[in-house]
Order: structure tokens, then C-alpha cells, then sequence
């Protein structure tokens, strides 16, 4: 499945998938219209095909350096204050973690994202959330059990072995930092996937007039009994400030749940985003969610 393919579509409940489905969309009206299982993450086997661009190493560096020295834009969502999740958690005062086993070193130290590890962990309405970047040693068993659920099987297409879901995660793992996937971890216990990229470098920069630094979202909720309680849209604003708060370069968040999924695109909406348009994407006709940073405090 391309990347294009939102993973933001899966919870909802379209003809292929159970009505209770975890995926991209999370509506908080009533039982099984919250889950979020699924919809294609900004990378995964098609990483080759992100637009064909590689940034030079001293753009990099000098992105990097300004991020270092850039302070952190106001936001609403709280910031941690250095502390760390039992075994998932990551300092969140402003430092850059060490670059965890499984990783590389570009995804430690590039700024293409603004370091998501050290966004967390916040309060929310549900409980404290953080994103973890993921740990192959640690998450893949996690990962590829969640991918293997029917709901989410059926817009992630990652269904199988344990190397399925690791040849998915290995390219991000291993890229640039334009996509970084990541487990949703709510008051201690992974409960969620995400995969926060750069739209504006993704094959759906195509398909959509992007603008420089657009932050993309994928998302799949992974228990059953995380599904139908209303997480998905509080998670999803939640993330989507996140993104504005820890960069400041990004005016626009953006997903692109399959249009049939109601439940994924009405947890968008009130999420706090607009529907955009239509597009058509290679395996889907997506609705374009869009989050601005200049209407945050309206929608």
C-alpha cells in the first residue's frame, strides 16, 4: 500500500472492515465509531519513491542547527517537564535522546521533524500520551500483532510474519527522519501507532498542493478495548498540536483518511480539521484533512 494510502483510514467501517475497526478516525459519537486502525504511513516499502529527494548533508546540517538553536513555538497542548514513561519514555526538556538500537543516526540527528522523540509526554483528557519512536527489538512483536488484526489488516495491508511489518518499519527506521514511526503511549502502556512524516517530501505531495514542512499523520489504534471510547479524536488533536507546538516551521497538518471511512473523517473534524477536498489516490479516494496552525483556536 503506498503511503498515500492514509493509515488514518482504518477505523472506521467501510464495506471491508468490522464495524469496531481500529484506524485513522475516531469519532466520539458513541461506541465503534472511535477507532483508528489504519491508513498507509508517510513511508513504508515505497520510501524509494518519496519524490526522488534527497537532501544535501549541509541542508541538513544547517536545518539541524537552527532547530538546535530555535526556541519552541506557544502552544496549548502542556510539556513535560523532563519526565520519562516507564520504558518507553524519552527525556522531553528540550535534550535529544541517544539514538536507540534498531535506529539510525540520521534519525537521531536530523531535524526533518524537529526530533519527535523529545515532543512528550503530554496530559490529555484520556491520560497522560506520549509518542515513542519505535524499537524494533522491543516493538515489532507489538506492532506486527496489531498489523495482523483484521480491522487494521484491511487498510494497512501488513498483515503476516513479523518480517512484514519489519520490512515496513526498516526504511523509516533506516531513511532520512522524513517519516518516523512511533508507538501512542497512553498513562504508561502502548496502545496506538503512529507515523508522523513529511507530506511536503511524500509521494502525496503529488496528489495535493503541498506547502513546505506539512507534517502528515497515520495512525492505528491496536486493542480492542482502546476502541469505541472516544481516544481518537482527543489523541488526534492532541498529536496535531503537538506537531504545531514543536514546529514551528509546520502552518498545516494534514491526513488523508479513504473517504468511506465516516467515523475517521468525523474524528478529524473534530479534531480540530477541515475537509479539504477529494483525491484520488493510487488505491483510494481520500478525503484531505487539514489542520491549520492560524485556526487552531477556532475549529
Amino acid at each position: 500500500m503506498s503511503s498515500t494510502d492514509a493509515r488514518t483510514d482504518a477505523g472506521a467501517t467501510p464495506a471491508i472492515a468490522p464495524a469496531d475497526a481500529v484506524t485513522d478516525e475516531v469519532a466520539d459519537t458513541g461506541p465503534g465509531a472511535d477507532e483508528l486502525t489504519g491508513s498507509e504511513p508517510g513511508v513504508g516499502t515505497d520510501v524509494a519513491d518519496t519524490l526522488d529527494l534527497r537532501l544535501p548533508d549541509e541542508l541538513i546540517d544547517l536545518i539541524a542547527g537552527q532547530g538546535e538553536t530555535g526556541g519552541q513555538a506557544s502552544g496549548s497542548v502542556g510539556q513535560g517537564t523532563g519526565a520519562v514513561l516507564p520504558g518507553y519514555g524519552h527525556p522531553v526538556d528540550g535534550t535529544r535522546p541517544h539514538a536507540p538500537c534498531g535506529t539510525s543516526t540520521a534519525l537521531a540527528d536530523d531535524d526533518l521533524l524537529d526530533n519527535v522523540g523529545a515532543w512528550g509526554p503530554v496530559t490529555t483528557r484520556s491520560g497522560v500520551f506520549q509518542l515513542v519512536p519505535v524499537r524494533i527489538e522491543r516493538d515489532l512483536a507489538l506492532i506486527s500483532r496489531w498489523m495482523n488484526d483484521p480491522a487494521v489488516a484491511a487498510f494497512w495491508e501488513l498483515e503476516g510474519p513479523e518480517s512484514v511489518t519489519e520490512n515496513h518499519l526498516r526504511p523509516q527506521l533506516d531513511g532520512d527522519g522524513r517519516s518516523v514511526p512511533c508507538l501512542g503511549v497512553l498513562d504508561g502502556t502502548p496502545m496506538s501507532y503512529w507515523e508522523i512524516y513529511r507530506a511536503d517530501l511524500d509521494p502525496l505531495a503529488r496528489h495535493y498542493p503541498a506547502r513546505p514542512h506539512d507534517t502528515g499523520v497515520h495512525l492505528l489504534i491496536g486493542g480492542v478495548a482502546n476502541r469505541g471510547r472516544g481516544l481518537g479524536t482527543g489523541l488526534l488533536k492532541a498529536v496535531a498540536d503537538l506537531a504545531l507546538d514543536h514546529r514551528p516551521p509546520c502552518a498545516r497538518v494534514v491526513a488523508e483518511p479513504d473517504l468511506r471511512n465516516t467515523p475517521s473523517v468525523s474524528a478529524f473534524l473534530s479534531a480540530g480539521f477541515r475537509f479539504s477536498a477529494e483525491v484520488e489516490l493510487p488505491d483510494k479516494r481520500a478525503a484531505l484533512m487539514i489542520r491549520d496552525r492560524a485556526l487552531r483556536a477556532l475549529l
